[in-house]
């Protein structure tokens, strides 16, 4: 049995963080559904910058969106919806076997109404109604401004992969958010059954804290991983949430981000084999999941109840970092990485359609 193999048969979803022209066309994406048991995948502004940037496979898709008046923002999200649509078609089977489970993929809101929650909710329901895909989630930040637009968005029966979330608390206002939305979905007589992940980013905390010379070894982000774990065993088994459940609800399972590995020092399958957790997701990045493919090992499944990592957020306390304003520090400052990528990637369309225009 493969390592990616023994992921899901202890009850985690694993999926690619990566999409591009040409991992659909030339069959690697369907490899490793095949191959290496990815369930899905998600995007984001920085990964469509880099496919796009880095490639000329979009050139003709541009020369027509160009023809049909198209431009800018536009003619960007007409790409991307070509590519996650047909991304959605190859997990398709898994998601009808799985009754909904996986087979998930993912697309953000433009980033720059991370603080506009009205038109976050209303290019959410448009770009799910253009897609017509059942297994896609629309990405939204858990920010302050960005939860609003997660509860309307779910009883309006769109599914939501809540995006940015850093801490135990991050995650909690996340779950808050989702269930709100399911309960009034119930009070209302319609179906609870909204799809919805939450996503806690992992690395991100172990290079926040890089360099300092009193914090024990880079493993903030497991420790986080594993109390945000807690939190939502503990959830999901609340009279709330059984509630819910009973009236038709499933989990907002907890999907575990950004867990490619960053310091080369460290395993570079470090947070895959970590945090090893049922009924979870991991999303990783194309190399970490061609390493651990190649080289990983699960020797230890996540308790549920945290196991050690009350002690280990107590040492890290004790070095003098304090969690609670680190998590909204890498919280703003994701918001303001995406919407750099954002108008980078603006800018990567305007320059391939000029030189695409050009060239006709």
């Amino acid at each position: 049995m493969t390592a990616t193999q023994k992921l899901q048969e202890i009850g985690q979803s694993l999926r690619l963080d990566n999409i591009t022209r040409d991992l659909l066309t030339t069959g690697t994406l369907r490899t490793y559904i095949d191959k290496l048991s990815v369930t899905g995948l998600t995007s984001n502004p920085t990964i469509f910058d880099h496919a796009i940037k880095n490639s000329s496979s979009y050139d003709v898709a541009i020369r027509e969106h160009l023809a049909k008046g198209k431009s800018g923002e536009g003619l960007f999200f007409e790409i991307a919806l070509e590519d996650i649509t047909q991304a959605a078609d190859l997990f398709r089977p898994i998601y009808e076997r799985t009754n909904g489970v996986d087979g998930w993929v993912s697309l953000e809101v433009s980033p720059v109404l991370a603080h506009d929650a009205k038109s976050t909710l209303a290019e959410a329901i448009d770009l799910h109604r253009r897609a017509g895909r059942p297994n896609l989630f629309i990405k939204i930040p858990g920010t302050r401004e960005g939860l609003p637009a997660v509860e309307e968005a779910i009883f309006a029966g769109i599914p939501v992969n809540v995006t940015l979330l850093f801490s135990r608390e991050h995650y909690l206002a996340a779950a808050e958010a989702y269930l709100r939305g399911v309960e009034r979905r119930i009070d209302a007589g319609l179906n609870p059954c909204v799809g919805s992940v939450a996503s806690l980013f992992i690395s991100r905390w172990d290079v926040a804290i890089a360099g300092n010379p009193k914090s024990p070894a880079a493993a903030l982000g497991i420790a986080l991983g594993k109390d945000g774990y807690k939190a939502y065993a503990e959830l999901i088994a609340s009279p709330r949430w059984l509630r819910a459940f009973n009236a038709g609800a499933r989990p907002q399972r907890l999907l575990f981000a950004s867990t490619g590995t960053k310091d080369p020092a460290l395993s570079d399958v470090l947070y895959v084999q970590s945090l090893a957790a049922s009924l979870t997701i991991n999303t990783m990045p194309e190399n970490t999941l061609k390493a651990f493919a190649d080289h990983g090992r699960i020797d230890a499944i996540v308790d549920a109840g945290g196991g050690d990592r009350a002690t280990m957020l107590a040492e890290f306390r004790a070095a003098g970092i304090d969690v609670d304003a680190l998590a909204s520090k890498l919280q703003a400052e994701g918001e303001t990485s995406f919407v750099a990528s954002w108008n980078e990637l603006m800018k990567v369309i305007a320059s391939k359609s000029a030189a695409v225009a050009k060239a006709s």
